[in-house]
């Protein structure tokens, strides 16, 4: 579910929907999503002093039931 809400908020903000990527990496008791941009998407998605990417982690967290997996979620620009 939180993988759906981090795909729903990205694609709200980043113009070029088709070249976002999420690599999902699970770990022992966590789960690091990683989120491809395209350069020009970078500064949409991240926000104004990085408020939006703020706001994404902590919908993500709420949205997390106790005792589950903790998510981290880390946008970077693709290569």
């Amino acid at each position: 579910m939180e993988l759906e809400l981090i795909k729903y908020v990205v694609e709200r903000f980043a113009e070029n929907k088709e070249a976002v990527e999420y690599k999902v990496e699970e770990k022992d008791n966590a789960v690091e999503v990683t989120v491809l941009l395209d350069p020009a998407d970078m500064g949409k998605v991240i926000g104004k002093q990085g408020k939006i990417a703020k706001a994404l982690r902590t919908l993500v967290s709420a949205a997390t039931p106790k005792g589950a997996k903790r998510y981290f979620v880390e946008i970077k620009e693709k290569a």
